[in-house]
């Protein structure tokens, strides 16, 4: 029987199938998993927070390479199957719950110093946990995510692309991305309608904004939405709209023109680190020199 025909088989059993709402593409290809674990670069010494195990068909072979594996399922039937006839390795841990919701900040502490992230990430949830893993950057070794391949041209974006905005300055401030490789569609049950893509981010070692303080990068953060809120206008009316409270528009331009930015530029064309000198300017202290 193919792993395809076994993936049928083992959802009919269960009475369970793909949820759309949820973006459920099970991945049915063995050597896409070996792939897949394999360049996540696990080292024997470390565990791995796998964030959507599926039908664990990655579980296990993640479970192959690390000392320990934490799989967060949200879908209860999902974890039930898993547990029941998974066929999953004693060195992986089961967990019913939402990731949006959980504190993966505890659950990597309680791996040990080296931890690891693998997640396989539906659209509509891939922003909001790729934000969570940025606060997470001082204590992880990194994290491979499967997300689709729209929401991996966001993340590499440069100034001037038409993917680039908030996700695109964040990450660049603290962590270095690579696209490994595109996975198309027919690995996964049911087959999408999109192409999926494995990025890889790596905690930059001398990133300007210290990991140990998240008041940093969420000042960061505000600047940011703020100047990608509104993309049609210029930098300043963006700002002035979108920051509350508002600058007064002499401060606000004082500011522009001590940092060398023009106030008619738009956000688009402005570099990560031009984002960061304006949230140490206009942040309040919460993002300081380091």
């Amino acid at each position: 029987m193919s792993e395809r025909a076994a993936v049928r088989a083992l959802l009919a059993r269960r009475g369970l199938a793909a949820s759309r709402e949820r973006g459920q593409n099970f991945l049915v290809e063995p050597a896409i998993a070996e792939a897949i674990a394999e360049a996540a670069g696990i080292a024997p010494d470390e565990s791995v927070l796998e964030i959507g195990p599926g039908l664990g068909i990655l579980t296990r072979a993640l479970a192959a390479r690390a000392t320990r594996v934490v799989a967060i399922e949200i879908d209860a039937g999902l974890v039930r199957a898993l547990a029941e006839e998974g066929g999953l390795p004693p060195n992986v841990e089961l967990v019913h719950g939402d990731a949006l919701a959980l504190d993966l900040a505890a659950r990597v502490a309680r791996l040990g110093p080296a931890v690891r992230v693998v997640a396989n990430l539906p659209y509509a949830v891939a922003a909001p946990i790729l934000r969570r893993l940025l606060d997470l950057r001082g204590v992880l070794r990194g994290w491979l995510v499967l997300v689709q391949r729209e929401m991996a041209l966001r993340l590499v974006a440069r100034p001037g692309d038409p993917d680039y905005g908030s996700l695109a300055v964040l990450h660049a401030l603290c962590v270095r991305l690579e696209r490994v490789r595109d996975l198309p569609p027919a690995c996964f049950h049911p087959v999408p309608k999109v192409t999926s893509t494995l990025v890889r981010a790596t905690p930059l070692p001398a990133a300007p904004l210290d990991p140990r303080r998240p008041e940093a990068l969420a000042a960061v953060e505000r600047i940011v939405r703020a100047a990608f809120g509104t993309r049609r206008k210029t930098l300043a009316n963006a700002l002035r709209t979108g920051l509350d409270p508002a600058p007064a528009q002499e401060e606000l331009h004082g500011v522009l023109d001590r940092l060398g930015i023009d106030p008619r530029v738009r956000a688009e064309a402005l570099p990560p680190e031009a984002f960061l000198a304006l949230a140490r300017a206009l942040g309040g202290g919460g993002a300081p020199e380091q």
